[in-house]
């Protein structure tokens, strides 16, 4: 987007006349039916590109909207186009659809009891991080705003994305996919807004940030060789789990003095450690694999490089030889400054002032960051904690939950985000 454009925003602000609002009872007539939605959703999740049933009700509601519908986009995502009824630019909303290998363990009565394959496994599927919400959430938005065409300044692109959890190893998927099959162009893009529910967030409350919001993901697997020996005499090899040790403290050095942690946080975390078979055998090689999260490009590029030296380095040092590959998870998920800066006063007029805050930057990763590559983009956090609760039920886990009350604000704000985005002088 042309940042004169968005300057544009900040100057003139935005639309206010009454007839580009949408009433409260459009709002209402949905709100039951999102709550609806996500229990169903909940109820039969689906892993990552595996999300047929959940894609074919996504696409029979939007059918069923007069919005016209492309599914199989990116193996099961589902794109909906809804044309204004005078031209203008395009905006895109996006929700991301699949569930995670988590067996569910509380007690809802619509709690999950679905299985599916896991790596060569079978396991318990859930929606342990909120997209049946997102699904929902957008579902409604996508009728409230059918039913308000004569508002509609441009058009507004659905995105029903698969795999933002990532794709079965061997298989492309995601919005990086997406992007691939042009889910960008036709028509063009101008901006993309997206939202994630915390259960960490009393319902009721949006938390947002300019800039970097959420990390760059990679995933770095290491390679270490060395000569096996007998473990008794460890002088007639080289060891590559010592190596290993060192190339693991080598690495949060990088963190502890050469990152400059006043810019923004960062993460290196070795989760898997593989090497050996018996206890008085030094291994020939070893397996790391781990991960890396940044929040600033500049920190990204460094960090990346020292840790290809110091691999090299330290294992050459010691006697060995070790290489490290990299594979980008996710980008930084950076909210464009300017977009942000004019669209937090919409925030601020559905959920109230007080009720919409700045918040701290996560090291957690979103795919929702490939969007924002190609064009301005705003990803902002949904309250599903239920008022009053000290204890927040965290993402990912068995015992995850959120309270569906929370999900009207988000009808709200994505409605009124697309036509305050569209409609402004």
């Amino acid at each position: 987007m042309n940042k004169l454009v968005l300057k544009g925003f900040l100057l003139f602000g935005f639309c206010a006349f009454a007839q580009n609002a949408v009433s409260e009872k459009d709002f209402k007539s949905v709100e039951q039916k999102v709550i609806d939605w996500r229990r169903d959703f909940h109820q039969y999740p689906e892993l990552s590109n595996r999300e047929f049933k959940t894609a074919e009700k996504i696409a029979k509601h939007l059918i069923s909207l007069g919005i016209e519908v492309q599914t199989g986009v990116a193996k099961t995502g589902v794109v909906g186009v809804l044309k204004g009824n005078k031209p203008g630019k395009v905006v895109a909303l996006r929700a991301d659809i699949d569930g995670l290998p988590v067996t569910e363990r509380g007690d809802l009565p619509f709690k999950s009891k679905e299985t599916g394959e896991f790596l060569g496994a079978e396991i318990g599927v859930m929606h342990a991080c909120g997209h049946d919400t997102h699904i929902a959430i957008l579902m409604g938005v996508a009728e409230v705003l059918s039913k308000n065409k004569d508002k509609i300044n441009g058009t507004i692109k659905f995105i029903f994305q698969p795999a933002e959890e990532g794709p079965p190893p061997g298989e492309e998927g995601g919005a990086a996919l997406m992007i691939k099959e042009g889910v960008l162009t036709n028509p063009d893009v101008d901006a993309i807004f997206g939202l994630h529910i915390n259960s960490a967030t009393p319902v009721g409350v949006i938390g947002y940030k300019p800039g970097g919001t959420m990390a760059a993901v990679e995933r770095f697997v290491v390679h270490v060789k060395g000569k096996q020996t007998h473990g008794s005499q460890p002088w007639g090899g080289v060891d590559p789990i010592y190596i290993s040790a060192k190339i693991i403290d080598g690495y949060q050095s990088i963190i502890s003095r050469e990152s400059n942690l006043l810019v923004e946080p960062a993460v290196i975390t070795v989760g898997k450690i593989t090497s050996g078979v018996r206890f008085n055998i030094i291994p020939e090689s070893a397996e790391m694999i781990g991960t890396v999260r940044t929040l600033d490009p500049d920190m990204k590029t460094l960090i990346v490089r020292r840790m290809t030296e110091m691999t090299e380095g330290l294992a050459k040092a010691y006697g060995g030889s070790a290489t490290i590959e990299f594979q980008n998870n996710t980008a930084i998920t950076y909210n464009d400054e300017q977009l942000t800066e004019a669209m937090v006063p919409t925030l601020q007029k559905v959920a109230g002032v007080a009720q919409v805050r700045l918040i701290k930057a996560t090291t957690g990763g979103e795919d929702f960051s490939f969007f924002q590559e190609k064009v301005p983009g705003f990803y902002f956090f949904l309250g599903g904690m239920t008022p009053g609760n000290t204890e927040a039920f965290p993402h990912h886990t068995p015992d995850f939950k959120i309270d569906d009350s929370g999900m009207f604000l988000g009808v709200k704000a994505l409605t009124t985000l697309s036509l305050d985005y569209l409609n402004k002088k």
